[in-house]
C-alpha cells in the first residue's frame, strides 16, 4: 500500500527523526519543573507535551532520574556559559569582572530557581557524575577567577576554596531574599555591589 505525502510530511516533522528529541524533552523538562515544580515531571507526561510517543523518551533517559540528571547537567553546562560570556565581556578592572561573573549567577539563579535547585540537588547525588563534572567546570571558572583576584592581591588571600564557597554562599543568599519574596528584585544589584566590595576590601554602596 503507497503511504500518502501528507502521512509521511506528519511522521518526519516529530522531533526524535531529525535528531532533536533529546534537546526537545529538556527544554519541556525546564518548562515544566519552572511552572509545575519538581512533582509534575514524568517521562510519560513529557512525551504527551513533546508529541511523541510514550516509549520514545527512553531513547535518551532510561528514568526519570536520569532525565533529572541530564536536565542538572544542562543547567550547570549553561550556567558556566553565562559566567564565561560574562567575565569576557566585562570592561574595566578586575572588581568589574567579578562583579559581571557575580551578577550572571544570581541572574540565572532568580530567573530558573527551580532548576538550581535541582542542580545542586543533583550534584550531591553519589550515582550522577554527569552533574557533578558540569559542576565542577562552573566552579573551574569560577575558582580560576578567584585565583587571580588572590595572585593580584585584589582578594584576601588564603584558601581559595573557601574564599569560593564564601562568595557562592552569599550569592546564593542574595538570590534566595529575591525568589522567597524578602527584597524586591532591584535590590539585588544593590547587594551584589556591597559583596563584591566587601570582598575586594573596598567600602561598600550606600544603602538606596
Amino acid at each position: 500500500m503507497e503511504t500518502s505525502d501528507a502521512m509521511l510530511s506528519g511522521v518526519d516533522d516529530r522531533p526524535y527523526h531529525h535528531g532533536h528529541l533529546r534537546a526537545t524533552l529538556l527544554a519541556e523538562a525546564e518548562r515544566t519543573l519552572s511552572e509545575d515544580g519538581i512533582e509534575a515531571l514524568s517521562l510519560r507526561e513529557l512525551a504527551r507535551r513533546a508529541g511523541v510517543s510514550h516509549a520514545a523518551p527512553r531513547r535518551h533517559f532510561a528514568d526519570r532520574k536520569a532525565l533529572l540528571d541530564a536536565l542538572a547537567e544542562a543547567g550547570f553546562t549553561r550556567l558556566a556559559g553565562e559566567v564565561r560570556a560574562a567575565i569576557d565581556d566585562a570592561d574595566g578592572d578586575y572588581p568589574a569582572r567579578l562583579r559581571a561573573a557575580a551578577t550572571a549567577y544570581v541572574r540565572f539563579a532568580i530567573r530558573d530557581a527551580a532548576l538550581t535547585e535541582l542542580m545542586f540537588a543533583a550534584k550531591n547525588t553519589a550515582d550522577s557524575p554527569g552533574p557533578r563534572e558540569a559542576a565542577t567546570r562552573l566552579f573551574a571558572v569560577i575558582g580560576d577567577l578567584i585565583g587571580q583576584g588572590q595572585h593580584a592581591g585584589t582578594l584576601p588571600p588564603g584558601d581559595p576554596y573557601r574564599l569560593q564557597l564564601l562568595l557562592g554562599a552569599t550569592l546564593q543568599g542574595i538570590a534566595t531574599l529575591v525568589t522567597s519574596g524578602r527584597i524586591p528584585p532591584r535590590q539585588a544589584g544593590t547587594l551584589i555591589t556591597d559583596t563584591i566590595a566587601l570582598f575586594t576590601r573596598d567600602q561598600p554602596t550606600a544603602k538606596p
